[in-house]
């Protein structure tokens, strides 16, 4: 008998069971690709839009590395940007759906610049002016522009207290974007230490205090490859810290030992020089390690899924690369590559729909009533043109199985998927 989804978008789970997932938390799904691609090749929206629709899509992600930034470009260029892309939203059928920072701003520590002067300029110039830009196109924004520098994290406290400005930054942004009108306004998850949000439990933290902080909504995006370097930075047991330390002492090679702070170092060299004992360093690494708890991991940070399930609801835009899970390659979803990757599109929705079916939480953002899919491929400087857009179409070919159509509800997504009809 074929199983449909009724009102409330019930579907059947793998058990057999029925999941609801009403409409009010039962999002709409759009296929969009960010236009980094057309970064330094097709550069003006006449180049691109009508790029991109020919390609099969008309959800775009506008790349500021793609001649859409407010502090490189100038204001009265970027007005004239926004007028290019409404006049062209009509007779292309393409539209911007969300705006994105880029490898400039990315290339920066932003927010949480050692200089209050830079952080205010960085947060009211750009940001806010892109979220100025966003709302005129009725469009969301995202972004990630900051960094914690060394000296910051090796210093617990110090840490703290920027962590907390970067927060009450987010919720000025947050604030300003729903003031203006723009949609959902999202920060980039990441993957290592001087990147935060790197774990599940400090993204957590981080959406809380910025939705409290800011009396408004705030979100994630969720980025398919950054799960990657999470693994690199797990907390060691002390067995584990002996072990390194025995090996170390006998010239063994050990791989890449991870004790967070650059004291736990030093007592780490000291022991296997023999100026203290192994038991005693043993007591400073955990003394160290306890103290510096933003430098560590837990197993789950490096899972997708364990990401999709947990914040998939909160993350108005999901960044689609195929990945080997070791890094951030921005592989297509070829063939090819989806022989070797580690993303399969069918698992994604599985782990959104495992989302949206958990109860709501107090304190957090209220989840996502649209999600964009958004394919994020980069073409390389001396990559062969022809042959990159044919990976980007394969891409496209792919989650076009599973999302047929812009608008799909995630519930009849699921049951098309059950059935074979993706």
């Amino acid at each position: 008998m074929k199983r449909v989804p009724d009102e409330s978008g019930a579907v059947l789970s793998d058990g057999g069971e029925t999941m609801k997932l009403p409409d009010v938390i039962d999002p709409l799904l759009f296929l969009a690709i960010d236009n980094c691609f057309c970064s330094k090749r097709w550069t003006r929206p006449c180049d691109w839009m009508p790029l991109i629709r020919t390609l099969g899509l008309s959800s775009v992600e506008a790349s500021a590395d793609t001649e859409c930034d407010p502090l490189y470009l100038g204001e009265a260029y970027m007005l004239d940007w926004v007028c290019q892309v409404l006049e062209l939203k009509e007779t292309t059928g393409v539209h911007v759906a969300n705006l994105y920072s880029g490898h400039g701003t990315y290339s920066t520590i932003g927010l949480t610049h050692t200089d209050v002067r830079v952080r205010k300029h960085f947060r009211d110039q750009w940001i806010c002016r892109q979220a100025d830009t966003a709302a005129q196109l009725g469009a969301g924004i995202g972004f990630f522009a900051h960094a914690f520098s060394e000296p910051i994290l090796q210093d617990a406290q110090w840490y703290g207290r920027t962590l907390e400005a970067l927060h009450e930054d987010l919720a000025h942004i947050a604030q300003h974007a729903a003031a203006v009108g723009a949609k959902a306004a999202s920060l980039e998850q990441m993957y290592t230490p001087h990147q935060p949000p790197w774990t599940i439990e400090g993204a957590e933290r981080m959406l809380r205090a910025v939705v409290s902080g800011g009396a408004t909504p705030f979100y994630l995006t969720l980025d398919l490859g950054h799960m990657n370097g999470q693994r690199h930075f797990l907390k060691p047991s002390l067995d584990q810290v002996l072990d390194w330390l025995e090996r170390t002492k006998a010239g063994e090679a050990c791989g890449r030992i991870w004790l967070g702070p650059d004291r736990a170092f030093g007592f780490f060299r000291k022991a296997v020089q023999g100026s203290i004992t192994n038991r005693e360093a043993l007591d400073r690494i955990q003394e160290s390690i306890h103290a510096f708890g933003h430098l560590f991991s837990s197993p789950a940070d490096g899972d997708v899924h364990a990401w999709l399930r947990r914040f998939g609801r909160y993350s108005p835009i999901i960044h689609l690369q195929q990945s080997d899970g070791l890094s951030s390659p921005h592989w297509p979803f070829s063939e090819a590559f989806n022989r070797t990757g580690i993303i399969q599109g069918r698992a994604v929705l599985e782990s959104l729909a495992a989302s949206y079916s958990q109860p709501l939480e107090e304190g957090m953002p209220p989840p996502c009533g649209t999600i964009h899919l958004t394919l994020e491929p980069f073409i390389g400087t001396a990559e062969d043109k022809h042959e990159a857009l044919e990976n980007i179409s394969e891409s496209i070919r792919y989650w076009r199985r599973l999302v047929p159509r812009d608008g799909i509800r995630l519930s009849e997504a699921l049951v098309r998927m059950k059935e074979g009809g993706s």
